[in-house]
């Protein structure tokens, strides 16, 4: 009897085992990287998939039984799926993206409403509605066997990567024959001062394309929103503006808000000149003399301030720089310094509001502190040469006592 029942418990622990590799066995692997190129072949690349790392494997997107050995039993085996169409992809993912209870198992941070901002997007309504095959899906953003999440550097939507993903199809001229719509979006971003920010300096919080068109809800932002996705970085301009003349004016006229001056994909880094009733200035593109505004007015009034403090700010940083360079205490004078910078940037920032005595008000404030900085720094510099001075009398008083006494001392020797 009790040999019968380690018979059992052996055939158990055998059986279990065999289960135990039939499960592990994947043969979608083992045949696809026997003739797939070891650099670029999906069965070589898939180690670095968010998914396989998650813990499914191929058939949990293609379906099919990984253990069998044959293709033709493998696409009569069990929810077979195969390789989804251009137009299938976006139902073929939500099938576990768009399933709240199973996303909850395996990663509870992501959202499960991709698919319905997609069908939303322009992307989405031309694919759904045209059945336009040349509109992006998932995988023309995410890729297919080596997907990751936007924080590894590999992936495709990885902030630094993300540019070029979206140029891949609009930066296509071929691709982008059939739309009215520029090709020339990449290559204004990376001379932007947005694209130098984040592709040449790594700085990641500029923003790149999702950043102001949206993610799986792409779509350009309309005239009247405008303001509002500059607004979620650029806050206290874009309140500035909302409360000007300026947002009535450009309402009536059908003008993009922040895009009039400053652009979208080519944004410059902005400079005094761009204000003003001259050339280079930006106002003289919509105002003139004979306009019957105050336009030119208020643009030269504003234009005037700024410049005055942003000269009484260098000369008195030239000042502090030389008595610094001297090796006087500054302490005081530099702490005042950085408040000229802030009045100056404030300044600057509330020319979006259009208002010339607030933008004067602002930049007196800085005027009488860069003042003041450069009459203590003038102040210190003549307390260098008074210590300088005072210096080289003792030194010559000390000097002088010392030979006095070394002839004193030489007379009582003799």
């Amino acid at each position: 009897m009790k040999n019968i029942r380690l018979l059992l418990l052996l055939l158990v622990v055998l059986t279990a085992s065999a289960a135990l590799t039939t499960a592990q066995i994947n043969n979608c692997l083992t045949c696809h990287q026997d003739f797939e190129d070891e650099e670029t072949g999906p069965s070589h690349l898939i180690v670095r998939d968010i998914h396989i790392q998650k813990g499914l494997g191929c058939a949990d997107c293609h379906g099919g039984d990984p253990s069998l050995e044959d293709m033709d039993e493998v696409r009569e085996s069990r929810d077979w799926r195969g390789v989804p169409s251009h137009l299938e992809v976006p139902d073929f993912c939500s099938r576990c993206h768009g399933s709240a209870s199973y996303m909850h198992e395996h990663n509870p941070s992501l959202p499960t409403d991709q698919l319905a901002k997609y069908r939303t997007s322009i992307h989405g309504q031309r694919l759904f509605s045209n059945k336009d095959t040349k509109m992006a899906n998932c995988i023309s953003c995410h890729g297919t066997h080596q997907i990751g999440s936007a924080r590894t550097p590999h992936s495709t939507t990885h902030p630094l990567n993300l540019a070029q993903t979206c140029a891949n199809c609009h930066a296509d001229a071929e691709h982008m024959a059939d739309y009215d719509i520029p090709t020339d979006q990449f290559e204004k971003y990376r001379q932007s001062v947005h694209g130098k920010a984040l592709l040449e300096r790594k700085d990641l919080g500029a923003p790149v394309c999702n950043d102001c068109h949206g993610n799986h809800g792409a779509a350009p932002p309309g005239v009247a929103s405008l303001s509002f996705v500059c607004g979620n970085c650029h806050a206290i301009e874009a309140e500035l503006f909302n409360a000007s003349p300026h947002r009535t004016a450009f309402e009536e006229n059908d003008f993009p808000m922040c895009e009039t001056c400053h652009s979208n994909h080519l944004i410059e880094q902005p400079f005094d000149k761009m204000l003003g009733a001259a050339e280079p200035a930006l106002c003289i593109n919509c105002h003139a003399e004979d306009d019957g505004t105050r336009g030119l007015a208020t643009a030269a009034a504003m234009s005037q301030a700024v410049e005055k403090l942003a000269t009484a700010y260098d000369e008195a940083r030239t000042s502090l720089e030389d008595v610094i360079a001297r090796g006087m205490m500054t302490t005081d004078e530099e702490f005042r310094l950085k408040e000229v910078q802030q009045l100056l940037v404030a300044t600057r920032r509330q020319t979006h509001a259009v208002a010339a005595d607030t933008v004067d008000s602002i930049a007196e404030a800085g005027y009488r502190k860069a003042n003041e900085v450069r009459t203590n720094s003038a102040a210190l510099v003549d307390e260098y040469y008074f210590r300088r001075k005072g210096l080289g009398l003792a030194t010559l008083f000390i000097t002088v006592l010392v030979v006095a006494l070394w002839v004193y001392i030489r007379r009582i020797e003799k």
